[in-house]
């Protein structure tokens, strides 16, 4: 049986590098299964106030708050994490911070890799096992980080071999490699380096995680507004006759214009390229999602809900 779309997952994981708008998808995705009726959790992992910026909204802490109709929003604290663990595992009653403990937490945390990857991803995967929400969407690490997050509980169970941090590893390994309920999206741009790093990372899901990579979100794509005749007449009004001509015509300097025309033209031409070697590169099974350049100055809710729109145009 081949598995559900990315949408159709209850845990959805969203990375990228850096800058090519990995929040924001991240925001429109979970918009738009909201605005299906489905009851959302939008988890911002690096706790930076990009995700509660992206809907206008105060930064959230680590218990979600409700933020719209069917959507909740909340920050991950690995710190708060343990506390529940221990609350719900070892029915250890906690109060404010956890004092020594948390120094030793530190201590350990930075001493044995891997650690506060658990917490974070545990946590995810708890709010999946429970069925809280329809749908659990990540505005995860970015690439740099995310195989390290992803692969923590392969990790632990490589070192770990019984007792209760394993019995604990297995189920969260159950649920990250199950691909009915776990999907990876990748975050790009069609430039030369988004795509490289991109092809490079949807590599090392496949080699170092057992989470599928289940579709590439192409993020900014220009439209095509000038074809091979338009480009054909553009090329003969940068002579010297020609912009005396168009100049005349529009009774104005058509420098700006004319050089505005030959960048657009140029940029889409080369863009198309790096989209191509994209597609190449990837399993052609693989799904490849476009959205547009929406040429808007600052990012917010109205950015987040024609990425939710795109989105909803691309998906359904």
């Amino acid at each position: 049986m081949s598995a559900p779309p990315l949408v159709d997952r209850r845990l959805i994981f969203v990375t990228g590098k850096g800058g090519v708008g990995k929040t924001t998808v991240a925001a429109g995705l979970a918009q738009m299964l909201a605005d299906e009726g489905r009851r959302v959790l939008a988890c911002e992992v690096d706790a930076k106030g990009d995700l509660a910026a992206a809907f206008e909204v105060p930064a959230p802490g680590f218990t979600p708050e409700r933020i719209g109709d069917n959507l909740s929003l909340m920050a991950m604290d690995t710190e708060a994490s343990l506390r529940e663990y221990l609350k719900l595992n070892l029915k250890i009653p906690i109060v404010g911070r956890i004092g020594p403990l948390a120094k030793a937490f530190d201590f350990v945390a930075t001493a044995a890799p891997g650690v506060k990857e658990i917490l974070t991803v545990g946590k995810l995967c708890f709010e999946a096992r429970e069925k809280n929400y329809d749908s659990i969407v990540v505005d995860a690490s970015a690439t740099g980080h995310i195989i390290g997050q992803l692969a923590a509980p392969q990790a632990i169970n490589d070192l770990v071999r019984v007792g209760l941090i394993r019995s604990q590893t297995d189920w969260m390994l159950d649920i990250l490699s199950d691909p009915v309920q776990t999907g990876l999206a990748i975050v790009t741009t069609p430039e030369e380096m988004p795509v490289a790093e991109t092809i490079e990372l949807a590599g090392k899901v496949a080699a170092e995680t057992t989470v599928e990579l289940a579709a590439v979100v192409v993020n900014r794509v220009l439209p095509e507004r000038f074809g091979p005749r338009d480009e054909e007449v553009f090329s003969s009004l940068e002579t010297p006759a020609g912009r005396t001509a168009l100049a005349a015509a529009l009774g104005e300097d058509v420098t700006a214009l004319l050089d505005a025309t030959r960048l657009a033209t140029s940029l889409r031409r080369s863009r198309a390229a790096h989209l191509e070697t994209l597609r190449a590169s990837l399993d052609t099974s693989m799904p490849i999602i476009l959205l547009p350049e929406l040429f808007a100055r600052t990012d917010g809710v109205r950015a987040t809900r024609q990425i939710a729109e795109h989105l909803e145009g691309e998906l359904r």
